[in-house]
């Protein structure tokens, strides 16, 4: 690689590296932000100095933080997916019936990425937000979408990232991933139990396109004691699929 590309791609990589600790700490002083990447406080305020002007972080008395421009990248991001704005009212609708917690998920490097929630009225937690980044392993939703790729797509995956266990339910071995995910392309639904947090069940299922890729997976989430009809709630799941792969083959 040339000298000049070389300290190009350097430079780049410091910045995310900044803007990356800046989220992590919630916001810090130069010196902080310069002890935790390891760089001098010069180099530092020269990348801040950078992206201050161009508004991807912001300044507040000594403090740095991210700027919201970075909010408008993301939504443009998460609008391009296709299967981001047919599924919206679908899962407000699906959240609403089943008292659960509702998602979308597709992936991109080979990790989940959530576009989009919706939380029931008095629906438990279960720490989803638009932007989590989850090992497509650890949850039906995941598993789902990981079901109708490649066994290629797949090795690869964990390959690059293993299979961290978040728990003890977690699904450590390729071969048992393989067999679920087997099980899950037979059934047309993934239920997993406890594989992201203790006590939380997760059902999901496949959305494609017209040609029948593979787009994205949608579900619910919630503590397992409040699924009181399991089978019930997979029709539910079903049948929104359904709706949105209606709503995209016709958009």
């Amino acid at each position: 690689m040339p000298q000049n590309d070389e300290n190009a791609v350097k430079t780049t990589a410091r910045s995310l590296d900044i803007i990356e600790m800046l989220r992590e700490l919630n916001g810090a002083r130069l010196t902080e932000i310069a002890d935790a990447v390891g760089l001098p406080n010069s180099t530092v305020h020269n990348h801040l100095s950078t992206l201050l002007e161009r508004g991807y972080v912001v300044k507040q008395g000594h403090q740095y933080h991210v700027g919201l421009r970075f909010l408008d990248f993301g939504e443009y991001a998460r609008r391009t997916r296709e299967a981001y704005l047919p599924a919206q009212d679908e899962l407000d609708q699906l959240a609403a019936e089943t008292g659960q917690t509702a998602f979308l998920l597709t992936e991109e490097n080979g990790v989940g990425v959530v576009l989009y929630v919706s939380r029931a009225d008095g629906a438990v937690p279960v720490d989803l937000r638009p932007g989590n980044r989850l090992p497509l392993h650890t949850s039906g939703v995941g598993q789902a979408y990981m079901a109708y790729l490649s066994d290629g797509k797949i090795d690869e995956i964990v390959d690059r990232f293993g299979l961290p266990e978040r728990t003890e339910s977690t699904i450590s071995e390729p071969t048992e991933l393989h067999d679920t995910l087997a099980e899950v392309r037979e059934r047309g639904i993934a239920v997993e139990v406890g594989g992201r947090l203790p006590g939380v069940t997760s059902i999901g299922t496949a959305i494609k396109d017209e040609s029948g890729t593979i787009v994205a997976a949608i579900g619910i989430a919630g503590a397992g004691g409040s699924f009181d009809d399991v089978d019930g709630a997979i029709d539910h799941v079903k049948h929104t699929a359904n709706v949105i792969d209606l709503r995209i083959a016709h958009s």
